[in-house]
């Protein structure tokens, strides 16, 4: 009789200790994904009490750079040393740098700041997912992996609400110091109640391939960052840049293969669905972040609305993001199919895009509306998938590099999205206003293509209505881009194999050649 209970009473404990975990887990990914978007509410505040107009990019570009180039070695760290450690030692160095951040007294400290926040960002991100892909078994995974896309879609929505709000009542330094108290909250819980196996790997970080990756990615997101703004793209600076990145890149490539214990294990690629996801990922990430770039935009220009709650422009997009992606993660625990979802999400985005490049100065709220929705549908059956097939193609050893290289692609692929169709916007953009306003478009539009409220309500009203066609022209060539491109997502899609998902049942002897068939991970113990 108590053998049959005891099961029962194991699932019964099981579900409630996960419950802690995940509470924090959400709010250490609140702070990663709240963090700029609090800031760059409060930039104009900072820059008008510290100065440094000059430098006001940095302060995002010193963040971003950190995050991308640490990503990839905090994955390998939680996989030598082991995940609770490493995830802890993120908070940590996050909430050191938020608060040198809030003291910061000139630009030059608030960049260096930024730097060492970015550093602590890099491991929360992948902490939260590897720490998932440790405590539950893939089937199971789904739906809370649904609830980290809910987080993130909350995030965007309310980060400029919340930034807004900090920095009229509180002050700037505070978008800074919320951090501190949430973060020790998520510090403190994770430490009580979280138990993973002790790891002590014998094998030294690989430091050269650390340095190599670093210095790759950096090169690679200072060009998608500089090229077309600070630099021309044909320049001698975004070349030599260039060089180095690839130049890096074929080095790291070639130093994994003789590297003791490599930072990024070359045979996870070895993986169909692993490679996939990769590409899936790094095309999810290029059309996300640039069309939170451009809807507001057009939203603004175009049809008016207000920038005040910019995020709620988004509401439409991330509102579908968030549904699709609870309903998916549902319908992947219970039925333990997944392949239907980047397929379908894949044709939906293609849609999506296609319909937002269709839209000119008549279209409606209601109609944009409608057009962002269908991307949301899209990018929700893909968010999380994406990762949930990843972690389910490695063997449990590699989860942290995994999940670490696998938002490191949809990081890279945020920075490739945001320059190349900004690129195209500006440019149709200058083109567009040079048509219609002569001299005075050119003139208008020659320092920046994006204009802010106070700027286009100075125009003229014939320059007005000149920039708004060419803002309407400028965001037709971005989403027409991001339709093309998303077509690479749908073809690779069509081509995963849909491998039982591990704790979903037997698996064949057949589908083990994609990913290694282990026992589920242990999930949490109770304290």
């Amino acid at each position: 009789m108590a053998d049959t209970k005891t099961p029962e009473t194991e699932a019964e404990k099981q579900p409630k200790s996960v419950r802690v975990v995940l509470l924090a887990l959400m709010i250490t990914m609140m702070l990663a994904m709240l963090d700029n978007m609090i800031v760059g509410t409060a930039m104009p505040t900072i820059v008008g009490e510290l100065g440094g107009l000059e430098h006001l990019s940095w302060v995002v570009t010193g963040y971003t750079l950190a995050t991308a180039a640490s990503t990839p070695i905090w994955g390998k760290i939680g996989d030598m040393y082991g995940r609770k450690g490493a995830f802890m030692t993120s908070i940590v160095i996050f909430l050191i740098g938020s608060a040198l951040s809030g003291m910061a007294q000139n630009m030059g400290e608030l960049i260096g700041f930024r730097a060492i926040q970015g550093l602590g960002a890099g491991g929360l991100m992948v902490g939260v997912m590897a720490i998932i892909g440790d405590l539950i078994p893939p089937r199971e995974r789904g739906k809370y992996q649904g609830m980290m896309a809910g987080v993130m879609a909350l995030a965007m929505i309310g980060g400029p609400l919340v930034g807004g709000t900090i920095t009229d009542n509180w002050g700037w330094r505070w978008s800074f110091y919320i951090n501190l108290p949430l973060g020790v909250v998520a510090l403190t819980a994770i430490s009580v109640v979280l138990h993973l196996p002790n790891k002590r790997s014998q094998a030294r970080i690989d430091y050269l391939g650390a340095g190599l990756l670093t210095l790759g990615i950096t090169s690679i997101v200072l060009v998608t960052t500089w090229g077309g703004s600070e630099y021309a793209w044909t320049s001698a600076r975004i070349m030599e840049l260039v060089a180095i990145g690839v130049a890096s890149l074929i080095g790291f490539v070639f130093w994994q293969t003789r590297a003791a214990e490599p930072i990024v294990p070359l045979h996870i690629f070895r993986s169909r669905n692993f490679t996939l996801m990769s590409l899936i990922g790094f095309i999810t990430g290029f059309v996300m972040f640039g069309a939170t770039l451009f809807l507001p935009l057009y939203q603004q220009s175009v049809q008016g609305a207000s920038a005040t709650n910019s995020g709620l422009l988004l509401l439409p997009m991330l509102g579908a993001m968030l549904v699709t992606s609870m309903v998916a993660g549902r319908v992947t625990t219970n039925s333990g199919k997944y392949k239907i979802f980047p397929v379908v999400g894949s044709v939906l985005m293609v849609v999506g895009l296609y319909l937002l490049s269709t839209m000119d100065t008549g279209t409606s709220r209601l109609t944009s509306g409608v057009f962002m929705a269908v991307v949301g549908l899209g990018m929700g059956c893909l968010m999380q998938i994406t990762m949930l097939v990843a972690q389910n193609s490695v063997e449990m050893k590699d989860m942290g590099v995994a999940s670490s290289s696998t938002t490191l692609f949809r990081t890279l692929g945020s920075s490739f999205g945001v320059a190349i169709m900004g690129a195209l916007f500006n440019n149709r953009v200058q083109d567009v206003m040079s048509e219609r306003a002569g001299a005075l478009g050119s003139k208008i539009t020659e320092r920046s293509a994006q204009l802010d409220a106070a700027s286009l309500a100075k125009l003229p009203a014939a320059a007005r209505e000149a920039y708004q066609h060419a803002v309407s022209a400028g965001t037709h060539t971005a989403f027409l881009l991001g339709a093309v491109v998303a077509i690479a997502a749908l073809a690779a899609a069509v081509f995963v194999k849909e491998v039982p998902l591990k704790g979903a049942g037997p698996q064949k002897a057949d589908d083990a050649t994609d990913g290694p068939a282990v026992a589920p991970p242990p999930m949490a113990e109770a304290v």
